[in-house]
């Protein structure tokens, strides 16, 4: 076949076949991973197509930025000393795990510290895109998203750091880089405000994607990875909310939520075919069920704990809020690869990492009431009240009064 066919296919296969599957409470990132597996194990080294990798690229990227853009620092403030308390309770969490990776596998103190990062890290792109399915109230959603994206910047810089902490000298250089990125993105974002946009109506989100790719390749050749300079760009752009306001409007988020559902598919797919075959093995498995049998419940219980004992809170809600912040799909993917490529871990704890993350990906679809998925076309994922399609044989709906 052509490659021109290759592709359409391949399109077709991670847009279509992961949606079908949904009516069996399977999530489409479990299947588009799955996919790549078996891609690989079919095709071996020929599934690794350049063409592939930069799509993954711009579906991570365009992820981690949607997710900076979805950080509201008012909210962050309304909830801050439970916050506080939160990140005090992951520090202490990271490094009791850390500790025990260090001393039951064997590990030096960085892929330890990469570990924990992976058996503790929620995935916040795809928790934020599917609290609306999954039955939480209001006040629910509120500790859920900010809890979230509270754990991810603790886990971004913590990140940064491990990764670049062997190297003083790099440290300290890609530190001070990391420190002009911060301040010169908005600066950047202000100049196209001012020079680029009034000349070019509706660039904004062409304009906003453009910026978090150089951000993203920027901290990758830092020696991080895409997702930090991604995060840190949407970051930015939220926080120009008040002086560019149609930069993270309604209207961008939407945009940017529908270019990340084209692209995050390929993100997982290619996950997928960079698993070694030496991952799908007896012992990755019995480590894999181990692990989500302890870790899983412990996450649960500890976030539960904190609602019931620290703050009073009561009733079922609590077990809703700790099983939506189950799932680490995308920062266990990017730090079992990490940690095997750079790290060179036993092939068996990076299979146990990857059936970890399936296994809890798949917790809220079992035990909530929606599909863990992204999907921006959903009415009650919609901000947009004329997006949203009737229901077949619902009642018409009166226009609003002028």
């Amino acid at each position: 076949m052509s490659n021109e066919l290759i592709y359409l296919l391949l399109i077709f296969a991670l847009l279509v076949i992961p949606r079908a599957l949904q009516r069996f409470k399977l999530p489409a990132p479990i299947t588009c991973l799955l996919l790549g597996v078996g891609a690989m194990l079919l095709w071996g080294e020929r599934t690794h197509d350049p063409v592939v990798v930069l799509l993954s690229t711009l579906g991570i990227s365009s992820l981690f930025l949607f997710a900076g853009l979805e950080v509201d620092p008012t909210q962050l403030r309304r909830g801050l000393r439970p916050l506080l308390a939160h990140l005090v309770v992951r520090s202490i969490s990271l490094v009791a795990v850390a500790w025990l990776g260090w001393e039951l596998l064997d590990l030096a103190w960085q892929p330890a510290a990469l570990v924990a990062l992976a058996l503790l890290t929620p995935s916040t792109g795809f928790i934020l895109d599917t609290l609306e399915r999954l039955g939480l109230d209001e006040e629910e959603r509120f500790w859920v998203t900010s809890k979230a994206i509270a754990g991810e910047l603790l886990a971004l810089v913590v990140l940064f750091v491990v990764l670049l902490a062997d190297d003083p000298v790099q440290l300290g250089v890609s530190s001070l880089a990391m420190v002009g990125l911060i301040i010169g993105l908005p600066l950047l974002f202000v100049a196209l405000g001012r020079w680029v946009m009034p000349h070019a109506p509706g660039s904004e989100f062409s304009l906003l994607v453009m910026v978090g790719m150089v951000a993203a390749y920027v901290t990758y050749k830092l020696g991080v990875y895409y997702l930090v300079g991604a995060f840190v760009a949407g970051l930015a752009a939220r926080l120009l909310h008040r002086r560019m306001p149609r930069l993270a409007s309604d209207d961008n988020l939407h945009a940017l939520r529908l270019f990340a559902s084209f692209f995050v598919p390929f993100y997982f797919f290619h996950a997928g075919t960079g698993i070694v075959r030496d991952a799908l093995s007896w012992d990755a498995l019995w480590m894999g069920l181990g692990l989500t049998a302890v870790v899983v419940p412990a996450r649960v219980a500890v976030v539960w704990a904190q609602r019931r004992l620290m703050f009073g809170q009561r009733g079922r809600g609590n077990l809703r809020v700790s099983v939506a912040l189950a799932p680490t799909l995308v920062f266990t993917l990017v730090l079992a690869h990490i940690l095997h490529a750079r790290f060179g871990i036993d092939s068996a704890l990076m299979g146990a990492l990857i059936l970890y993350t399936v296994l809890n990906t798949m917790l809220p679809s079992l035990l909530l009431k929606g599909p863990f998925d992204v999907d921006p076309m959903d009415s009650r994922l919609s901000r947009h009240p004329e997006d949203v399609l009737p229901e077949p044989n619902a009642a018409p709906v009166a226009p609003p009064a002028r």
